[in-house]
């Protein structure tokens, strides 16, 4: 049975342990946007780490058999989506397709690789969603290639409502493993975060864009 809410701490407590996951309340990294965050995601780094790209893998298959039915070929987003969607395809016994982030320049000017087959139903495979527009970029690139996309499936989301209104706008199904809300609950939990930082944690996910802008971050003098 596949249990969401045991899963979602699994993973969270994998991704801080392998250090995909960083979190710096009071010395929040800047992304290339140029937002303040108090959370860096690399989940390229659970490639490194067997025991954690095992259950990734097969938790994603899991969800994917529950969630989105039967499929018949799985698609990685560029390039972070293209390992994580391969072993994922390799569990189900599915083939396997890719999305590039832009057409290729040279050659047949590609902008899936691999075998494409019209009409075939897709499920597209994401290591992190932020605001989803990268990820609904390559579901835009498929449906227009002929293929049904049955839905999304990603390791991590920030949960920002910007995602979900996305999606929904795009009228594509998603789902996550695991997610801010959980991470922070088990960082709290675990005393990897100070109790005091859990309300500064939570501001920034409703407020990514402006969070830690010309604000002290910190309490502590």
């Amino acid at each position: 049975m596949y249990n969401k809410s045991d899963i979602e701490l699994k993973v969270a407590e994998f991704l801080l342990q392998i250090k995909a996951i960083k979190l710096q309340p009071n010395n929040p990294f800047t992304w290339a946007s140029g937002w303040k965050s108090p959370i860096y995601c690399d989940n390229r780094i659970t490639l490194s780490h067997p025991q954690v790209r095992t259950y990734i893998r097969q938790k994603l298959a899991q969800a994917i058999q529950e969630e989105f039915g039967s499929v018949d070929v799985i698609a990685g987003v560029a390039t972070a989506g293209i390992p994580q969607g391969v072993l994922v395809a390799q569990e189900l016994g599915l083939p396997f397709i890719y999305v590039r982030a832009k057409a290729k320049e040279h050659g047949t000017g590609s902008l899936i690789e691999g075998e494409v087959v019209e009409g075939q139903r897709v499920v597209v495979i994401e290591d992190l969603i932020s605001t989803g527009k990268s990820s609904l970029q390559a579901v835009d690139a498929l449906r227009a290639a002929g293929l049904s996309v049955a839905g999304l499936a990603a390791i991590f989301t920030y949960g920002f409502e910007k995602a979900d209104e996305n999606f929904a706008a795009a009228k594509c199904r998603y789902l996550t493993l695991s997610n801010y809300g959980a991470l922070i609950d088990y960082a709290a939990e675990h005393s990897i975060i100070a109790k005091s930082d859990m309300e500064l944690l939570g501001k920034w996910r409703l407020n990514p864009s402006e969070w830690g802008q010309g604000q002290v971050l910190s309490s502590e003098s």
